[in-house]
This record gives structure tokens, C-alpha cells and sequence, in this order.
């Protein structure tokens, strides 16, 4: 509430709030202070009459415009926010909790922390808040838009017309807010800005939204964050005590909209893919689920890698609470989520973060610098403070609201390059000369530190695919900061030998071993993942070479070297089971597939890797340090075989060993640790997995004579495209299938 210099309007400030684009709504609607007394006035658009209702009765407001601008001076104190008016035209009339007698949510702290970027959970006072506001329940509505020269939040409550809820502009920061009365979850809403030419942006989503419509509808979705009971306590605090680097972490990637779908080709539910992915997952001994992006997105085909709404759990699976129930089912089954997080780039389209108050504002002004090339999507400005508070806001926001364990940052090479996927001429070098976006660096430098400091136990991956040094090291120490990388060297490395007819393969034997040189230089993961599957390159069984036996052959013996080699395990849904034909977004994995031995042995074999991979601490304790892992073979081309140590400090060590020709070899002498007995813990040749049942009989026995720097060694009999793994006999905790 102000004082008013005059009780009248000026006629620029009437056209300017007929014309939904004052720059302080605030001081001239609502109640002001005016001698002895008090001016009200209120837009009531479409209203004829209008009456202040007061205890003493019905008190007639002035029209002073016929577009519905009331206004009465008045003696006394003004009322309480809260008081109601009543409007009515020549068909129609409705009651009205006037928005201007309320005084701001938001205070300079705010604004401070903001401009600062130093404001590390903007998601709590940014976006659309239920709450109760000077003893009145409502909405807070607040955005910034720094350069706007109006903004209003529209949506059904108000025909979508700016006119009604004007909102006050904070000089400081560039936020706007509105606390609007009566409304309450589920309410659809957008943003009508002005920007500084004079002329309207088409509707904007709220960048702080927390809940969205199902595509095609655009708007923004008023929900609460602070409903739903968790009882995740005991999975959380137990998670915040564990070293990831030393843990087994074996990933089940999952694309939501097409694991499975309904009878009819519908999208499951929250609640039904609770009741069946996450079973499904822990059944075969995943530790985590890692899912595509769920933030809202417009396009399914883009899989969620093109999100608008990154506050909001996508609506194609239900509402927000649902994700958290979803979560909490998967932490209450023993498995963490991981979820895929896009701070790289944003779409352009029109409701989206995009030229938001008509500059650009999320983005770098420069196209040079503010456009991919190759995606078509805008670049953010990682430079300007605010907007990294709103991303590093955005990751605190799906750790804290909906107990994510881990955000997978996709396509960080696109953000460490100013020359990615761009031609001479098309991107904007450092004053040096140099290519790296020295602030997407301080700004993946800060995200990571913010998440390690504010959840232990949470932990970040790098899509990284280039060699850019210490991905995973800490900042302090000159790194980006990331506790996994993405090891795509051993990706590309790996499949490309096994496309190979095994004929050729010991010509690319360096295609195996090549990786170990720099296996340890970060602390990375094995990812068999989406990319893999699609655009022509045919599904991981697809590239097998042989007939059917072979080809399933080869995909087990090649998960056997997966499974025993160091880093962490990802695999994309369907190969599990040897999907044969490529990922279709549209539809549901070839689940059919299951009803042939082949598939169900491979499944096996899933359940049987990770289960072993989780129990023996030798094939995960040092996953990421050089003392876990140690050659016995590498040099035998000729048989294209394979043989190593894993090893884990006062545990029992466990032998690899993998024949990747279609040849058994009998007597093939493997150096050991130690003499005696050696357990046959895995062989991919197995019946069970649909192999021919060539082994060893379940066990080996060592004899004190030396071979490959160890000081004892065995005969093995090595079956035709297939691992075998062994563990002294007295710390077996298995028997082999």
C-alpha cells in the first residue's frame, strides 16, 4: 500500500492497463493511502458495476473506463488484504479476491541471491507455489524476465486475457510476481510478455513449472512439491555412506515410453511401470534404473533430449507425484535412478525459454555461440550468472524433490567445444585463439561441486566423448569435477571387434587391449546404451557375425568380457535379452522374443553376470583404480584369447578369460594366483544360456608352476565363443550353472 500523489489516472496509465503493459500495476490498482482516507481501484474487465463488500454492506465503486476500470475514494483504513468485490454486467456476475492489496512474497534477499547466482534453490520461490499469503490461500506466481516491459500470468482463470493479473516487477532482479487468491493445484497457466520493442512473445511455460499439460498443450501446471510422504529413509541414508567409485553399479537404461505400452499402444503410468520395470530390473540384479530424460518435452521422437520443461516430470506418464512414488518404489526394491539431465542445449520452440522477454536471455546473444548448428537448438548462456543458478537450481531440484541418486549430463563434448559440430566461420574463438567454453567449464566445475557438497551419496556422469582431460578429477585439482564418465573409446573400440568375423579378429586384436592403456584415467562406465541401437546401426545382437548359435555366442562371450572388465556397467534395455531388431521409440520392445532359448539364456546370463558382479567385491572394489586389474594374456592374437586378473585388496581374486573364435581350446594354460582348486563361477557356453556345454566341469585345479608372472597355473578347456570366470574354490559362493 503507497501513497498517491493524485487520485486521479493519467490517460497514458488507463491505456497502459487496458493495454495489459504498465510497468507498475501495483501503484496504481488496489488500495492506496490518500489523506484520511484510502483510494481503491480495480480492473474489472467486462464489468459494468462493481461494489467493494465491506461488514457494513455493499460499498459502489466509479467506473472511470468501459473496459472495466472502477475506482472510489474512500475514508477510513483501507481493508485487509482478502476483502472481496463484486462485479457484474447486464448477464453475468462473480465475486473477486483483489490480487493488488497483497504485498510481495518474494523480498531483496531474493534478488540479491539471484543477481548473485549464488541463489542455489530458486525452484522455492520461482515458479508457481501454492500457499497461503497474509492469511489468504492462493498462487504465487514469479519469472524472471529482466528485459520485459510487462508480464502477465495467464490461463482458463482469467479467459487467458493479460489484462487481469498484471504482475509487480522487482527493479532489482527483473523477477515478477503475483500472488492470486483462490487458485490451487491443477490450475493451467502461462506467462503474456512484453518484451522491450513493445511487442508481445507468444505465451510463455513457466521455466520454473513443476508440472506441465500432455503434449500437444504447452501450458505450465500449478502443483505442490511437499505432499508426498516418502519412506525411502533407511535407502537414503545408507546411500550417502557409499563411495560410487568403489561400488558395483550395473545401469538398466530405460527409455519409459517404449519398454513397454499398453494393450491399446498407450504410454504405462507412474504407478504401472512401478508395479513392472522396477521389479523387472531388480529381478536381474541391476543396481540402478537410468532413464532417459523425463522432463517435458514437446516431440517424443526426441526422446526427452529436447526438454522445455525442466522443472516438470513428463505428463505423459501422469502427474509429478506419481515420478515420486516411482522413485520411491525403486529405492524401497533396492534400486538407485539415475536420471538424464540436458543442460547442454534447449529447443526453440515458441512457449520455450527462447528470446523469454524478448532478448536473448537464456541463451548466448550470439549465434556463433547461442545456436547449435547441427540440432537446431539454442546454446544457454552458461556466463550469466542467473542462468546458472538455474540450472545448478534445476539439478538440486530432482535430487532433493523427487531423491534422484544420480544425473547423468548428456552431451557435455557440446558444451566444452565453441567449434562443436561447427564449421570455420560458425563459431566464436576465445580472444586466444583457443576453443573451450571456459564457462560451461566454471559452471559443470560449480554444478558438480554443488551436488557432492549439498548430497553425499549422489553422484554425476559425463556423456564426454572426446579426450578431454580429467572429466572426473575434482576441481581443485583442475578437473571438471564428475564422478563417472562415459567410456565411448571402449564402446566404439569393443563393437567394432566384435562385428568382426572371428576369422579376422586377430588382426584387431589391439581393438580389446587398446582400452586398458587408459582404462584408469578417469573413473568411467561401460555404456552399451541407446545410441548404439538405432539410425542404422542395428541392434548389439544385430552386429554379431554368424548364424543364429554364433551370433548369440559372440553377444554373451562379449558381455562376459563387459562384465568382468573395469568400470561400470550400462546397457540399454532390450539387449538384455538380445532385441534383434533396432530401437523404436514409438512402440515396445520385442517382448515375444522370450518365448526362444536364446533370448531367455541371454536374460540368464544378465541376471547371472550381475548377481556376480554385485557379489564379488574383486570384479567392482577397484573399478576404477589401476590395482584392480591385471593382464594374464594379452598377446595371444593368434587364438584371439583373452585373460586377466580382477582384484580387490583382501578379497578373492577372479580370473577372466575369454575365446572369442569359434574354436575350443583344450589345455590352454592360464597363470594363477595361487595352487589347488579354482571354481567355475561363469561360462556364456553354457546350456542354461543356449550354449553348447563345453567347460570344465565346474572347477580347475592349479598346479604350483608358474606362467604369466603368477606363481601357479591350470589347463582350462576354453569353449568356442565364451567367457569363463574362475575364484579360488574355498571363497566360491556359488555353484556354476
Amino acid at each position: 500500500m503507497s501513497a498517491m500523489a493524485s487520485f486521479k489516472l493519467t490517460v497514458d496509465d488507463i491505456a497502459a492497463l487496458l493495454q495489459a503493459r504498465h510497468p507498475d500495476p501495483f501503484g496504481v490498482l488496489g488500495p492506496h493511502l490518500s489523506g484520511s482516507g484510502f483510494v481503491l481501484r480495480a480492473l474489472l474487465v467486462g464489468a459494468e458495476r462493481a461494489e467493494l463488500q465491506t461488514p457494513a454492506g455493499p460499498v459502489a465503486l466509479r467506473r472511470i473506463d468501459p473496459a472495466g476500470l472502477f475506482e472510489a475514494t474512500l475514508p477510513g483504513e483501507p481493508p485487509a488484504p482478502g476483502y472481496l468485490l463484486h462485479a457484474a454486467n447486464a448477464t453475468a456476475s462473480w465475486d473477486v479476491v483483489d490480487p493488488y492489496a497483497f504485498a510481495p512474497v518474494l523480498g531483496a534477499l531474493d534478488d540479491h541471491l539471484l543477481v548473485e547466482g549464488t541463489h542455489r534453490r530458486l525452484y522455492r520461490r520461482l515458479g508457481a507455489h501454492v500457499l497461503r499469503h497474509q492469511g489468504v490461500d492462493g498462487v504465487h506466481f514469479a519469472v524472471w524476465a529482466p528485459n520485459a516491459q510487462a508480464v502477465s500470468v495467464v490461463g482458463d482463470f482469467n479467459y487467458w486475457d493479460g489484462r487481469h493479473h498484471q504482475m509487480r516487477k522487482r527493479i532489482d532482479s527483473g523477477l515478477w510476481e503475483i500472488f492470486l487468491p483462490g487458485l490451487g493445484e491443477g490450475v493451467a497457466y502461462k506467462y503474456r510478455v512484453r518484451g522491450p520493442n513493445g511487442f508481445d512473445q507468444p505465451l510463455k511455460a513457466d521455466p520454473y513449472g513443476f508440472a506441465a499439460e500432455l503434449r500437444p498443450a504447452t501450458a505450465s501446471v500449478v502443483a505442490r512439491l511437499d505432499t508426498f510422504a516418502w519412506t525411502d529413509a533407511a535407502w537414503m541414508g545408507a546411500r550417502a555412506a557409499i563411495d560410487m567409485r568403489r561400488a558395483p553399479i550395473s545401469a538398466y537404461e530405460v527409455h519409459l515410453g517404449s519398454w513397454r505400452r499398453t494393450p491399446e499402444g498407450g504410454f504405462l503410468d507412474w504407478d504401472t511401470l512401478a508395479a513392472t520395470l522396477v521389479p523387472y530390473a531388480a529381478g536381474l540384479g541391476f543396481t540402478h534404473l537410468e532413464l532417459l530424460p523425463v522432463t517435458e518435452h514437446p516431440l517424443d521422437a526426441s526422446w526427452g533430449y529436447q526438454p522445455v520443461g525442466m522443472f516438470a516430470p513428463t505428463r505423459r506418464f501422469g502427474a509429478p507425484e506419481g515420478f515420486a512414488r516411482f522413485v520411491n518404489c525403486a529405492h524401497a526394491a533396492g534400486l538407485g535412478v539415475i536420471l538424464d539431465w540436458v543442460p547442454a542445449h534447449f529447443p526453440t520452440d515458441a512457449h520455450g525459454l527462447g528470446h523469454f522477454d524478448g532478448t536473448p536471455l537464456y541463451e548466448c546473444a550470439d549465434p556463433r555461440r547461442g545456436m547449435h548448428m547441427e540440432w537446431g537448438t539454442a546454446v544457454y548462456d552458461y556466463g550469466r550468472r542467473e542462468v546458472s543458478a538455474y540450472l545448478i537450481a534445476n539439478a538440486l531440484y530432482w535430487l532433493e524433490c523427487f531423491h534422484i541418486d544420480a544425473l547423468r549430463v548428456d552431451a557435455v563434448a557440446s558444451m566444452l567445444y565453441l567449434d562443436y559440430a561447427r564449421q570455420p566461420g560458425e563459431w566464436l574463438p576465445n580472444p586466444d585463439g583457443s576453443n573451450d567454453n571456459r564457462d560451461a567449464v566454471k559452471f559443470l566445475q560449480h554444478m558438480n561441486e554443488t551436488v557432492y557438497t549439498e548430497h553425499p551419496g549422489a553422484f554425476t556422469v559425463a556423456e564426454e566423448s572426446t579426450s578431454w582431460a580429467g572429466v572426473t578429477l575434482p576441481p581443485h585439482a583442475g578437473g571438471l569435477g564428475f564422478g563417472l564418465k562415459w567410456n565411448m573409446g571402449w564402446m566404439h573400440d569393443t563393437l567394432d571387434y566384435m562385428t568382426k568375423d572371428p576369422a579376422y579378429r586377430p588382426w584387431h586384436h589391439d581393438r580389446i587391449t587398446f582400452g586398458l592403456l587408459y582404462a584408469h584415467a578417469e573413473n568411467f562406465v561401460l555404456p552399451l546404451s541407446h545410441d548404439e541401437v538405432v539410425h542404422g546401426k542395428r541392434s548389439i545382437i544385430g552386429r554379431m557375425p554368424g548364424d543364429e548359435w554364433q551370433r548369440f555366442a559372440n553377444l554373451r562371450a562379449y558381455y562376459g568380457l563387459m562384465w568382468g572388465y573395469p568400470g561400470k556397467k550400462l546397457l540399454f534395455m532390450g539387449q538384455e535379452f538380445g532385441q534383434t531388431s533396432e530401437w523404436n521409440f514409438a512402440g515396445e520392445l520385442d517382448w515375444y522374443l522370450l518365448q526362444y532359448g536364446f533370448h531367455r539364456g541371454t536374460q540368464g546370463l544378465i541376471g547371472d553376470l550381475n548377481r556376480l558382479y554385485r557379489e564379488l567385491p574383486a570384479l567392482h572394489g577397484r573399478d576404477c583404480e589401476p590395482e584392480g586389474f591385471r593382464w594374464l594374456v594379452v598377446d595371444d592374437a593368434a587364438q584371439s584369447v583373452f585373460a586377466w586378473l580382477r582384484l580387490a585388496p583382501g578379497e578373492a581374486p577372479v580370473v577372466c578369460v575369454v575365446n572369442f573364435t569359434p574354436v575350443p581350446r583344450s589345455n590352454y594354460r592360464i597363470g594363477l594366483p595361487r595352487a589347488g582348486r579354482w571354481t567355475e563361477i561363469l561360462n556364456t557356453d553354457a546350456t542354461a544360456y543356449g550354449g553348447s556345454g563345453l567347460g570344465n566341469a565346474g572347477a580347475i585345479i592349479a598346479d604350483p608352476v608358474g606362467a604369466h608372472g603368477q606363481p601357479a597355473s591350470a589347463a582350462l578347456l576354453l569353449p568356442p565363443l565364451a567367457a569363463v570366470w574362475f575364484v579360488p574354490a574355498t571363497e566360491a559362493g556359488t555353484e556354476p550353472p
